[in-house]
């Protein structure tokens, strides 16, 4: 593009012009919010086991991140929670206890398969099947309607010796 037809257009629109350089302007001028690194604990082995089950529980707040992956600050507070229960001596299965226990099935990344969560296993396939079983129900009832109740065709009114475009 060439650079006069640019200035030309901004001339003509001198009110994008002041909004693109406005939105430039506060772009770089907005100050950066970051939060303070969390403090690397003195035990790896421990941290590593922390981040291996917080791998298996779902962040309430994202619901599509573990809290291992989340940086919501409910995800960091259990992490937390986690890590004390932990070093307390509670082993996995009581840690997984009592997060189901306090925020039910929806907190673990896994659910079981029981009567409460079954539409969450096998909702999506019975949606698919019902999508499909919709779609060859309307394809075949369009296909058993007669000619007359379409619309024609654009270019059905071109003669037959001169080319389609």
């Amino acid at each position: 593009m060439r650079v006069d037809v640019l200035w030309r257009g901004l001339a003509r629109a001198p009110g994008l012009a002041l909004a693109w350089v406005l939105c430039a302007v506060l772009a770089t001028a907005l100050p950066a919010h970051g939060k303070e690194a969390a403090p690397a604990t003195a035990d790896p082995v421990l941290e590593a086991h922390v981040m291996r089950l917080s791998a298996e529980l779902r962040c309430l707040v994202c619901q599509n991140e573990t809290i291992a992956a989340s940086h919501a600050d409910l995800a960091v507070d259990l992490r937390n929670q986690v890590r004390e229960m932990l070093r307390s001596g509670q082993t996995d299965r009581q840690v997984f206890d009592y997060m189901t226990a306090r925020y039910g099935d929806f907190v673990l990344y896994r659910p079981p398969l029981k009567a409460t969560t079954a539409l969450l296993w096998f909702g999506p396939f019975v949606f698919l099947a019902g999508g499909l079983l919709g779609l060859w129900w309307l394809l075949r009832r369009r296909n058993r309607l007669p000619a007359d109740q379409f619309e024609p065709d654009e270019n059905d009114d071109v003669p037959a010796d001169r080319p389609r475009s």
